[in-house]
């Protein structure tokens, strides 16, 4: 199986860029939040990865 590459898409840095602007404005404290959310998010993305996998 061929491993994805750990490189950006043009379409990926565009996202990463206006989200680096968005987030500028944000409170520490939104921040904090923000950071859990996505954290949260991740970790239920790499859990359905891993069900998918394992139910291959």
């Amino acid at each position: 199986m061929d491993m994805p590459t750990t490189s950006l898409s043009m379409e990926q840095q565009f996202k990463l860029q206006v989200l680096r602007e968005q987030v500028k404005s944000l409170s520490q404290d939104q921040a904090q939040e923000y950071l859990l959310e996505v954290m949260r998010q991740n970790m239920v993305k790499e859990n359905l990865l891993k069900h998918w996998m394992k139910n291959m």
